[in-house]
């Protein structure tokens, strides 16, 4: 079982239920889900890059990516419907504690002025949004074999009702937010 998991089992499912009142054990919050993508808006004319940031996500997340497509062609940004322009994973489970902890113990302290997430990133269902600037924050990456540095979006779906039940939760596993 991973680390945080058993951290989620045995300290915080006992806070959320007094912080919150809840009875029910079906109702506490927990993480269903993280989806890591990477968008490579380059990749329609330089198909090196989509591939380098297959390679590099399969390497953080230990799954391989989705290839993602443009939905509809945009001309002003030379995109036509199909073309590859991005990829995602998605975690569940097991994967996805392992992922989490090394996320919030490893890479988040590698990030050079980092004060802490921005609590701006909840979308009012209880689901979090981080946008990461440079993926070299990961020690899985080999950054010497890395031409271009890529941002990711790493998103946390939880079973929160509210916003605040979210909070609280990824607080007690450790997501270090901006005090105030």
């Amino acid at each position: 079982m991973a680390r945080l998991q058993e951290k989620y089992q045995k300290d915080v499912v006992p806070r959320l239920k007094s912080e919150f009142g809840i009875s029910n054990p079906m109702a506490i919050p927990r993480i269903t889900k993280v989806v890591c993508n990477i968008g490579t808006g380059e990749a329609s004319r330089n198909a090196k890059i989509l591939d380098q940031a297959i390679e590099e996500l399969t390497a953080i997340t230990g799954q391989k990516p989705v290839v993602r497509k443009a939905r509809k062609s945009i001309a002003q940004f030379k995109l036509r419907m199909g073309m590859q322009i991005g990829c995602s994973v998605t975690l569940r489970r097991e994967r996805m504690y392992e992922f989490l902890d090394r996320l919030v113990n490893i890479a988040l302290p590698r990030v050079r002025d980092f004060r802490g997430l921005s609590a701006k990133g909840f979308d009012g269902r209880g689901n979090y949004t981080m946008g990461v600037k440079d993926h070299l924050i990961f020690p899985e990456i080999d950054y010497t074999k890395v031409e271009f540095p890529k941002g990711m979006n790493i998103t946390v779906v939880t079973t929160a009702q509210t916003d605040d039940q979210a909070r609280f939760l990824l607080q007690e596993l450790g997501f270090p937010f901006v005090k105030g």
